[in-house]
């Protein structure tokens, strides 16, 4: 149901088969199953997340996968009752995404575009490095998630394109603007790539994996030797943060709440809220700069 019908990604469906699987367990352990499991033996399990030391996001997860499936197993008829339908999930604590500011982001894109100058390169090493200047101009400036970006068809970026389409979560399409800076880094990395001689490829970022593009994990493990290269902790950095900073940025210059939903494909707005701790010191600067009461306070 969850690929045919919801259209989830190879991704979610191994963490979904993951939770399954450890509940499934724990439900052994009890001498229960699926089909007879009630809300005591659901609150049981989280409890047992808990004693094993699980953070509340990885606990309501986990309660999101097997809700899930309890409703798939009422709405199938293989239940009578869902017995999730009482449980609570454990508070998430309020956290802010980790974000780069602009200067940092700066700094890591001119340090991938400086290595692709760098003297002796081989034709190979120039094509990576030009492709990893390319993939940084590409994120910053779609807020793409990391899995759509790698995964990118060579038709994506032609010479004279502003926009693209590009399929998210659930296969939903939507349409992102592609800036001149990307679009350009990304000339230079195919034009290199046809000058070592490399075949043309039906990815933009193509590699000899079993995908047949870069992996999440090789972009980012370039991405903090990168950051390693220029004194940014590597803590701080990851493809990941790259589309938060896309996200924060967007609002501090000004951007709607809305408009950035829709950039970063969330369906839903509560999910883009995240972000509005950035649009609350926005409103805060612009009340203490342009209200008459506050001008004549710090007066």
């Amino acid at each position: 149901m969850m690929s045919a019908e919801r259209g989830a990604s190879a991704n979610t469906l191994s963490a979904y088969r993951r939770d399954l699987d450890d509940y499934r367990q724990y439900l052994d352990g009890c001498g229960s199953g699926y089909e007879r499991a009630g809300a005591d033996q659901v609150r049981g399990y989280l409890a047992h997340l808990d004693d094993r030391g699980f953070a509340a996001p990885t606990v309501a997860r986990r309660l999101s996968a097997v809700r899930q499936f309890h409703r798939f197993l009422f709405s199938e008829g293989i239940r009578g009752n869902d017995p999730t339908g009482t449980v609570e999930a454990p508070r998430r604590p309020a956290r802010l995404p980790k974000v780069l500011n602009e200067s940092e982001v700066d700094r890591l894109i001119e340090a991938a575009a400086a290595a692709t100058h760098r003297d002796g390169l081989s034709a190979l090493a120039q094509v990576r490095a030009l492709r990893l200047h390319a993939l940084l101009e590409v994120i910053y400036a779609t807020g793409l998630r990391v899995s759509e970006l790698v995964a990118l068809p060579s038709s994506t970026v032609r010479s004279e394109a502003r926009y693209f389409a590009v399929r998210g979560k659930g296969g939903h399409e939507r349409i992102v603007p592609l800036t001149d800076r990307a679009r350009q880094a990304t000339g230079a990395y195919l034009e290199a790539r046809k000058k070592a001689g490399l075949s043309a490829s039906a990815w933009l970022f193509p590699s000899f994996g079993e995908s047949g593009h870069l992996t999440r994990q090789a972009f980012a493990r370039d991405l903090k030797a990168l950051a390693v290269s220029i004194d940014i902790p590597v803590a701080k950095v990851s493809p990941h943060v790259l589309r938060h900073a896309f996200a924060s940025h967007l609002l501090q210059n000004g951007a709607d709440l809305r408009v950035v939903q829709q950039l970063l494909g969330h369906a839903d707005i509560s999910t883009t809220q995240i972000y509005t701790h950035v649009l609350e010191e926005r409103l805060r600067a612009l009340v203490v700069d342009h209200h008459p009461l506050a001008r004549d306070e710090k007066g």
